[in-house]
This record gives structure tokens, C-alpha cells and sequence, in this order.
């Protein structure tokens, strides 16, 4: 914290003010080089947009695409080793060239910024109230007692409950949430006339997302600022954004107002963005279809189209010479009816021929012809039961003190949950962070008796298991983990990465070769590829080969522990794809843990949410989001984003209020009554069986759906 405390008004004459008719930001041919052992690497190539004030304007692209360098280079905050041309204009003022301390001045009052990680950007050792007032004291003439105040109000603007009691807590006392809302209240504390949100929802549950992206809609109308809304969620970006620029390799490839860019994309690039997209409103039993390959390495600036090796649709012509941001052939047929910043633009040379075509997103990527029906019994009572929970438990103790500790409460983590899945089934388990989801999928693959209830895996009890027994079980039961990165060992080939299960069971030398040979092309991966290292590999070839070691000993039921949610949304199809046709061929079982409910849409079977360490509806995926009974559920998926403006603009919202509550001290009676909509349009009376009880899973109109709410009701929510 700087010990710089107040402000020299003197020192701000200089700012730039706005200017009637001057974009608050314009940004032109904004290049970034950064150094490397290799050679330069050119992150940003010529980079042209520009935001008004009340404007929204999303940029999204794959990870690597530019994106928050060029947020970094508007901010003045890129390393001393980039190097930068071209741009940055706020109200007309050039910022480019600024010394730091005349940029220091300009950050926090003109421009803000919302980081990814909030825990990262606050300072551990500070209150949030005396972050939030150093804000406040640099920028302007104010005493620590008005500063405070302000602060408080600032707390109250972005939902933070008993602002006056939390002004005084440390970052760590938040929950991400509400750590994100504080960044949000130091963002707007002075009023500036611009805020960058980079990717400010991406570690937060869809329920905060939600109330994050209403905050963020509130800080804006307070302030009228401009925001710049850099994002991979297609879906943020539809129900935020006025215009969206598609950055590629480090360029915009489309610009335009939102409607234009998701109803009438013409780069290829974006078609394949949001045609590969799972959408939660939508049932769909078709593959979806992945935009093969990788970014290009930007070592070097291409000579052509940088997506053409990428592209199903790339001709010769594509290779000679990189195309420019020119306007979309919909635009020249409108003539001069649109101003210049409203106009769609888009840079390919096939642009008029996918026009002229109406070419869509199956034209372009044909889906896939996998396996994804699997020839076992239809109805799935008859088929084999591989994984049966009933009752489970498990509590922690909370201990205090450092020399004598003492138990001074339990956290009740799981907390009697019954699920089942049959042979070739996939159920989702789905929630908030807190849930309980990870603790459940760490008591079954410990296969041992657990604290309270039964777990029950291929027929075999955990609790009546013997050395002998759970190596053979664990043999069938087999973990994908998130992060593939972190659960490979960087120091192995890939072939000993997945020989590794085979050579522990002791299998020979040549069962072992032949065996992980047939995993690599199983996978869609070469075998040329297996004398490599995992840093040789992408985030989605990464996952794949975590997908290959885990079917090394031919598993009957795989835990997939958020599969997907660390690969861009391009790469992510194809993992889909895969986990699909895996099912289909090898008659596999999945628990799937997800956060991303459009996901579970598509490759759930079932789906059970979980709320607080119980499950409070279970049932088929398409009677569960189609059909909702639970609020939980029913505020769940109203949360989820849509990557359709339209819908976007007109669907209800159901916004919970305030975070989970806390599993150490969990409400008496139903556990989501702190937060349920419908229980404060309850009467008195009825809302007495809410206080008094927690409902049990009882069956709704149809066989397969089960709720525990003491007032079920039907909402659609989509």
C-alpha cells in the first residue's frame, strides 16, 4: 500500500476530459512484440477498434489469440522488454509514450481495470476497506473518514452484504464471489470513464457469474463508463456486449455489432467458435464439430491467412498474402446506412462466396460421424449396476488452537446422498464450489468404508474390501482429472506416461507396446507422438493422452473430474467427441463432475444437483433443464449464459442472493431457504416447513425425476 495518501489536484490538469463526438477509447494499428530466446514474438499485429462511453464491447479468441496483451498495452502495464507501436487514444489523447507516472494518474481515474484472478490482485496484508480507500485518497481530495464512508457505499453498490462489518476484512475472508465484487468496487471507486473486465468471471460458479455480470451492468450505468469485455464465454458475450471484435494470431478477423457477428458471421474462424458450442437450451444427441489444429506459433508473422491451416474452407489464394478487416459483402449491400463503427467487417477472401452460399456452420465443419449409440438395453434398469451410493457422509472436524487443539465445530462436506449409475451411463454431478462434489468423488475412489452409508462398486462393497480386492477394483475404476498439465509427470515420454498403469499390473513388455500404441490412435494422437513430452503437446492433446492412461486397463466406470473446463472452446469439441464415442464403443460408465451445465447438456445422460452436501434433484438430463422443479435448479440454469443475444436480451433471470452459506454452520430446516426466491413468497405457515425440515427426494409426475422441495413447481427456464 503506497504511502502516498492524498491527492495533488494540481497534478491531474493535465487528464484527458471527454470530448463530445471523441470515442472515450480508439485504438489504431496496435502492434506488441515480445523478446524471446527463439526470436520476437509478435503478440499483437495491427490491432484497430474503438469504444464509446455506455458502450460495451466484447473481444474474444482462443487462448494466445492477443487479447489481454492488448488490454495490457491500453493500461501501460506490459513489461519494459515489449515493445509497442502504433495508438491508444483516450478521448483523443495519446497514451502511448507516457511516462508512468503521468499513466499512474490516468490509471484508477480515467481508466480501471478487473483482473481474472481477484485474490492475486489484492493485497493480502490490507483490509479490502483501506485497499479501497488508497484508491480513493490517490486520486482525490478526500479524508480517511469520507474515504471510508465511501468505501462502505462502494461495498453496498456490488452486493457485499453488511458492508459496514466487511469493509474491515482481509481478501482470504471472502469467498471468490465476493473478492471479484471488491475488485469491482476499486474499478469504479473513481468514477472512470473506462473499464477492462479480463475474463472476470471465468473461476466463478455460474451462479456468481451471474450476479457478477449484473454487478458489472450496475457499476457501468453509476458511471457511464465504457467497458471492454474480454472473454472466451461466447454466452457472456451475447447478453453483455453492444459490438464484439474476433481476434486470431494476434489480429481482429471479425468486427461488428453483436447481432451481426452471431447471426451472420462470415469468418470461418467464428463460425467454427460458435458452431463447436454445447448450448444448455438446446438437446442435441449429434457430434459436435471441433476446429481442428492449434494457433499458429507467432514467432513468425504469417504470409497468408493465419487460419488457413485450420480451415476446411481454404484455397490456394488464402496462402498469398494475409487478408485485411474489410467490410462484410451484408454491409456493402446496405451502402452508407451504417456509421463506421457500427459496420460488420471481416477479414477473408472467401468472404463473398460464403455469403453469396448462405453457408452455415455444418457446411463449413461437417459433424463428425462417431459411435454414440450403444447397442446395451434401452431401458436402464436391466443393465449392470457399476457404482451405487446410499447414505453417504462425511464430515470434518474444525479444530482451533495452535498448541492444544480443540474441535469447535463439524463440516458437514457430503451429507447422506444416494446416486446410482448402470453400465454405459453417464450422471453429472453439478453445483456450486463448496457443494460437495469433489469430497464425493474423493470417498469413492478411496474405496474404503466410509464414515456413514454405502458405496457399492461393481457389486463390491468399499467397506468389506481387502488389499487384494481394491487393487483389482481399482483397476475398473479409473480418474480424468481437470488440469492435464498437472497430472502428467512432466519428466516422462508419453508412452511411459501410459504404460504406467500397464507395467504396475504387471504386463509384459510386448502386451504393453502393442497396448499403448492402440490407446495413442484411439485417442485421435499418432504414434509417432509417444517419444515425446507433455510441454510438446496442447491443452486438449494433454487431455487426451490423460483420457488414453485412464482406459490403460480397460475400466468399466471413469470419473471425470472437470474434464474440459481448462481447454479453449474449439479444442473442447473434440474431447466431447471423444468421451462420446468412447462410451459408445467400450460400453464405459461416467460420474461427471462439471461446472459448465452446457457441457453436461450434451453429454449427460442423467443429472444429480447438489447443494450444500445434498442432492436436491436428481433425474434424466432432458427432464432436469427442460423441466425444473427445485429453485436451486431452476436459478442453476437460468444463471448459464446463452450465445444467443436475443434470447440473451429477453429471457427472466433468476439472480441468487448472497454466496453458499457455510457447511460448518448450515441452515436449519430446507438448506436453500437463505437464498431461495420462492420461500419469501411463502406465507407464514408455509413457510414453517421450510424452518422446520429438510425434504427428502420424492418422486415428481414423471419416473425419472426426483426434487427435495416441500413446494416442487415446474419453470422453464430457457
Amino acid at each position: 500500500m503506497s504511502k502516498k495518501t492524498k491527492a495533488d489536484s494540481s497534478s491531474f490538469a493535465d487528464l484527458p476530459e471527454r470530448t463530445e463526438g471523441v470515442p472515450v477509447l480508439e485504438v489504431t494499428d496496435l502492434k506488441v512484440t515480445f523478446p524471446s530466446e527463439d526470436g520476437k514474438v509478435h503478440a499483437v499485429r495491427g490491432v484497430n477498434f474503438s469504444v464509446n462511453a455506455g458502450e460495451v464491447l466484447g473481444i474474444v479468441g482462443e487462448s494466445g489469440s492477443g487479447k489481454s496483451v492488448t488490454s495490457m498495452a491500453i493500461m501501460g502495464l506490459l513489461d519494459e522488454s515489449a515493445s509497442v507501436s502504433g495508438s491508444v487514444k483516450l478521448h483523443g489523447t495519446e497514451l502511448l509514450g507516457r511516462d508512468d507516472n503521468w499513466m499512474s494518474k490516468v490509471r484508477g481515474i480515467k481508466l480501471s481495470m478487473v483482473f481474472q484472478d481477484p485474490l492475486s490482485a489484492l493485497t493480502p496484508v490490507y483490509t479490502i476497506g483501506d485497499q479501497i480507500v488508497e484508491a480513493l485518497q490517490i486520486h482525490k481530495e478526500m479524508s480517511k473518514e469520507d474515504a471510508y464512508k465511501r468505501a462502505v457505499e462502494l461495498l453496498g453498490v456490488v452486493g457485499i452484504p453488511n458492508p459496514e462489518i466487511r469493509v474491515k476484512a482481509f481478501p482470504h475472508e471472502f469467498s471468490g464471489g465476493m473478492r471479484q465484487r471488491a475488485m469491482i468496487a476499486m474499478a469504479i471507486a473513481n468514477d472512470p470513464d473506462l473499464i477492462i473486465a479480463d475474463e472476470p468471471t471465468t473461476a466463478l460458479d455460474v451462479t456468481i457469474q451471474a450476479q457478477i455480470l449484473e454487478v458489472l451492468k450496475a457499476a457501468q450505468r453509476e458511471t457511464g463508463a465504457a467497458v471492454i469485455m474480454i472473454t472466451h464465454d461466447l454466452g457472456v458475450v451475447a447478453g453483455m456486449a453492444d459490438r464484439v471484435a474476433v481476434m486470431y494470431a494476434g489480429r481482429c478477423v471479425e468486427a461488428g455489432p453483436v447481432d451481426d457477428i452471431f447471426y451472420n458471421s462470415t469468418m470461418p474462424y467464428t463460425i467454427g467458435l460458435l458452431g463447436s458450442l454445447p448450448r444448455p437450451d438446446m438437446s442435441s444427441n449429434e457430434a459436435l464439430a471441433p476446429v481442428e489444429g492449434n494457433p499458429p506459433s507467432m514467432l513468425n508473422k504469417p504470409t497468408g491467412c493465419p487460419f488457413a491451416p485450420r480451415c476446411p474452407l481454404a484455397q490456394d489464394k488464402c496462402l498469398d498474402g494475409e487478408p485485411v478487416l474489410v467490410d462484410s459483402p451484408e454491409t456493402l449491400q446496405e451502402g452508407s446506412e451504417r456509421s463506421e463503427q457500427d459496420k460488420h467487417r471481416v477479414a477473408c477472401k472467401r468472404a463473398d462466396e460464403i455469403v453469396a452460399g448462405k453457408l452455415t456452420y455444418k457446411d463449413i465443419y461437417p459433424v463428425p460421424e462417431l459411435i454414440s449409440e450403444s447397442t446395451l438395453d434401452a431401458d436402464r434398469l436391466k443393465r449392470e449396476e457399476v457404482l451405487r451410493v446410499e447414505g453417504l457422509r462425511k464430515y470434518f472436524p474444525l479444530m482451533k488452537g495452535a498448541v492444544f487443539k480443540r474441535r469447535v465445530g463439524t463440516v458437514h462436506a457430503v451429507d447422506g446422498i444416494s446416486l446410482d449409475i448402470r453400465a454405459g451411463e453417464t450422471l453429472a454431478l453439478v453445483g456450486e464450489s463448496g457443494c460437495g462434489k469433489t469430497t464425493t468423488l474423493l470417498e469413492i475412489l478411496d474405496l474404503k468404508a466410509p464414515e456413514d452409508g454405502k458405496i457399492v462398486v461393481l457389486g463390491k462393497e468399499t467397506g468389506t474390501m481387502n488389499r487384494r480386492d481394491r487393487k483389482a477394483v481399482r483397476q475398473d475404476l479409473q480418474v480424468v482429472f481437470q488440469d492435464p498439465m498437472a497430472s502428467l509427470d512432466p519428466r516422462l515420454p508419453i508412452f511411459d506416461i501410459i504404460a504406467e498403469p500397464l507395467k504396475y499390473n504387471g504386463y509384459n513388455k510386448e502386451y504393453t507396446e502393442a497396448r499403448v500404441t492402440e490407446l495413442i490412435k484411439l485417442v485421435g494422437l499418432e504414434p509417432s507422438h509417444l517419444n515425446r513430452y507433455p510441454r510438446h503437446f496442447s491443452g486438449g492433446q494433454r487431455q487426451r493422452i490423460g483420457i488414453a492412461r485412464a482406459l490403460a486397463l480397460q475400466p468399466k466406470l471413469l470419473i471425470l473430474d472437470e474434464p474440459v473446463s481448462a481447454l479453449d472452446v474449439s479444442i473442447q469439441a473434440g474431447v466431447i467427441n471423444l468421451l462420446e464415442e468412447l462410451r459408445a464403443k467400450l460400453g464405459l460408465s461416467y460420474l461427471f463432475v462439471a461446472h459448465d451445465l452446457s457441457v453436461v447438456r450434451h453429454i449427460a445422460d442423467r443429472v444429480a444437483v447438489m447443494y450444500l452436501g445434498r442432492i436436491v434433484e436428481i433425474g434424466s438430463v432432458d427432464e432436469v433443464f427442460d423441466r425444473p422443479r427445485h429453485p436451486y435448479t431452476q436459478a442453476l440454469l437460468s444463471a448459464i449464459p446463452i450465445p444467443d443475444p436475443v434470447k440473451e436480451r429477453t429471457r427472466e433471470r433468476i439472480i441468487l442472493q448472497g454466496d453458499l452459506p457455510s457447511p460448518a454452520n448450515p441452515p436449519t430446516g430446507c438448506r436453500f431457504r437463505t437464498r431461495c426466491p420462492k420461500f419469501l413468497t411463502l406465507d407464514a405457515s408455509s413457510q414453517k416447513a421450510c424452518l422446520e425440515s429438510m425434504p427428502d427426494l420424492h418422486g415428481a409426475e414423471t419416473i425419472d425425476s426426483m426434487n427435495a422441495c416441500h413446494y416442487p413447481e415446474i419453470k422453464t427456464v430457457f
